[in-house]
């Protein structure tokens, strides 16, 4: 049989392990195809070449994200023992973020050129220039660096930061007819959380499973090994629950078993005025008593909390997440987010994470699950796509029997397929959220059957004047458009009285929209994401003004809208890890919410939305033992949400600040009571 992989194995039996010191073995050019979703997308090139003692390798890494080119180049010159000389990498690593540095190193100092300034630094002893996670063969190199210098515990990284390297095993995986050998490891410090990559028996890197600057699911794999992507990013899903439940068993402040919260004020989230002193206690992950103390007997051998003078409310909820790396759960935790819904991902990553979390294997919130399908076009996103009426049935009864509960609809799905994803998702129990697809109004989404809507932009440009192209208008006739959406105008009301009949679930986002990033949890981030969130927003003039005038129109919407009685849920989409889903509901109040009404859209109404508000959304005898115990009053003020003191999820007290600090961030400093 004319297999290459036969070829390529064949080879790696026949090289002497002498060989296979740097590049012995690696061709004069390689590639790796660059996947989002599992979705190829793009190519990287590697050339390798030999200058006396020097090697150097040069890389061209380019996809396409959603229509939209990502193109990269860098370059690597080091010796036989990876120790780098010069470093320059220039592009772009995401479709909103680019890069430019330069690392010359001579001795024990490098010059560090970033765009037009340049500053010298001290080398360490051992270093290795490296920038975020690409390209692929930047990681082989350092990985080789590693293994060649000590295997040091942390590894300083220029021209800032640290990584930690762990060898964390081997896996056997069958590609084509071959079955190929790979050393598995871990690598955190290059972006926000751990990352997978596997070496393989010639000590040339396979594949990575990581991901970009978006935090988007993101692979790169040699070429040969490509027809087993669905194993790897299985195996690194495994492997990093087992990584984080080796964190979990060593948590300060973690506590099981029967608990007794005494002493604080419970406010349940149904409304009701709130009850204190109170006392509420969880046994094997149920809550078995809440109210006032008094009424209360404590079980003996319960294990009691003293929470006097703080705030019981219920466990908050994301309904807007891509839970796209173990790290989320720590610190979805630390915020006081019990449960979160995820709206699209990798099919083999979710459902891994899902069944560890639900079950208590894993550390982090009860997750529901949305699947993502999208159509074929030049924006289509992963690799779960629906262009037939077959497609959509097909699509969706391997979501309903994995166990999800909704169906989320992506950009580029035609109509027709819309209305038969609606129609095969209703008939076997499962409801229907996402995005409007291009080539449809969002009352023709709904007219075909979709029962959510993912992010409040397509509400507000449902109010635009009818035929309006603000990809063909000016800055001054953008601005008369926005100023002319009216919830209260004749088209306002026709959309409010068919949300209204429909009962439409708005999952707005509107954290996401906000003008000018009020968010102060940014200063909290992991060193690899505080430069990502601290960028400006770039706009200026007209442009500045045409922004502040949509979020304060934006604010008006949503507030208008509610008062009619629409349901609006919190949600994030990848803001600011933990801290945006107290953004989104401090956002609720500014909108006209009351604190209640607030805190109700990130616990009961999510609950009643995804119809599991039986087992959960507020503080109650027999529904699951999730809650927050807050230091201040969220009905004082709204911003005291983040004043969490500890977090009970599924029975289990966590200490926030352990959680945070578990994933590089810091935890924050409290609020007093009353700000």
């Amino acid at each position: 049989m004319n297999c290459p992989l036969r070829r390529h194995l064949r080879v790696l039996l026949i090289i002497p392990a002498t060989l296979c010191s740097l590049f012995a073995s690696a061709p004069d050019s390689y590639r790796f195809r660059l996947h989002k979703f599992e979705q190829p997308i793009g190519v990287e090139t590697d050339i390798v070449s030999k200058q006396g003692g020097t090697f150097e390798t040069k890389s061209t890494f380019e996809f396409t994200d959603r229509g939209t080119k990502v193109p990269l180049k860098a370059t690597l010159r080091c010796s036989g023992r990876y120790i780098v000389s010069f470093f320059e990498i220039s592009g772009s690593t995401s479709r909103f973020s680019n890069i430019n540095t330069t690392v010359n190193v001579r001795g024990r100092s490098a010059t560090v050129s970033d765009g037009k300034s340049s500053r010298e630094i001290a080398v360490p002893p051992r270093y290795f220039p490296i920038a975020g996670y690409a390209p692929a063969s930047l990681q082989e190199a350092l990985v080789r660096y590693w293994r060649r210098n000590g295997r040091p515990a942390q590894l300083a990284t220029l021209p800032s930061g640290t990584v930690e390297i762990k060898e964390r095993g081997r896996d056997t995986f069958q590609v084509g007819s071959v079955r190929a050998h790979f050393r598995r490891y871990s690598v955190r410090g290059l972006v926000w959380g751990l990352e997978t990559l596997w070496m393989d028996d010639q000590d040339q890197l396979a594949a990575v499973v990581t991901r970009d600057a978006e935090f988007d699911h993101f692979e790169a794999v040699r070429e040969i090994y490509e027809p087993a992507i669905a194993a790897f990013v299985s195996a690194g899903a495994r492997d990093e629950i087992a990584s984080l439940a080796e964190i979990n068993k060593g948590l300060p402040g973690r506590r099981t078993g029967v608990l007794a919260i005494t002493g604080a004020t419970l406010i349940d989230g149904l409304g009701s005025a709130p009850i204190g002193p109170a006392t509420v206690v969880t046994r094997n992950g149920k809550i078995v008593a809440a109210g006032r103390a008094e009424g209360i007997t404590i079980p003996q051998g319960a294990e009691r909390v003293d929470a006097t003078g703080k705030y019981i409310i219920p466990g908050l909820w994301d309904m807007h997440a891509h839970y796209e790396q173990v790290e989320w759960g720590p610190i979805y935790l630390a915020a006081g987010v019990t449960t979160v819904r995820d709206v699209g991902n990798e099919f083999g990553f979710i459902t891994a994470i899902r069944d560890a979390n639900n079950a208590g294997a894993g550390l982090g919130p009860r997750l529901l699950l949305a699947g993502v399908v999208d159509g074929d076009g030049p924006i289509a996103l992963g690799i779960q796509r629906v262009n037939s009426a077959a497609d959509a049935l097909a699509w969706v009864k391997k979501y309903r029997d994995a166990g999800f509960q909704q169906m989320k609809i992506y950009s580029s799905v035609k109509p027709d397929v819309v209305k038969a994803v609606c129609e095969d998702a209703h008939a076997m129990g499962m409801t229907v959220t996402g995005h409007i697809p291009r080539g449809m109004s969002l009352l023709e989404g709904l007219a075909a059957g979709m029962d959510q809507v993912n992010h409040i932009g397509y509400v507000t440009t449902a109010l635009l004047p009818e035929g309006f192209d603000a990809t063909k208008a000016s800055i001054a006739e953008r601005m008369e458009a926005v100023k002319s959406m009216d919830p209260n105008s004749a088209a306002g009301q026709r959309l409010l009285a068919v949300l209204e009949k429909q009962g439409t679930v708005i999952d707005d986002t509107a954290v996401l929209s906000e003008f000018g990033n009020k968010e102060p949890g940014i200063a909290n981030v992991a060193p690899e994401l505080r430069q990502q969130f601290q960028s400006s927003s770039g706009l200026a003039g007209d442009a500045l003004e045409l922004a502040k005038l949509r979020w304060s129109k934006t604010l008006k919407i949503i507030g208008a809208f509610h008062r009619a009685g629409i349901r609006f849920v919190a949600g994030t989409d990848q803001a600011v890890p933990g801290y945006s889903v107290y953004r989104e509901i401090e956002i609720y109040v500014e909108a006209g919410f009351t604190p209640m009404e607030a805190l109700q859209a990130a616990t009961i109404v999510p609950a009643r939305v995804m119809k599991v508000d039986s087992d959960s959304g507020s503080v109650e005898a027999g529904k699951r033992a999730d809650f927050d115990i807050l230091d201040a009053d969220p009905l004082e003020d709204i911003h005291n949400i983040r004043s969490v003191r500890w977090v009970v999820a599924n029975g289990t007290l966590y200490d926030p600040a352990p959680l945070w600090r578990s994933v590089g961030f810091t935890p924050p400093r409290l609020p007093a009571p009353g700000r």
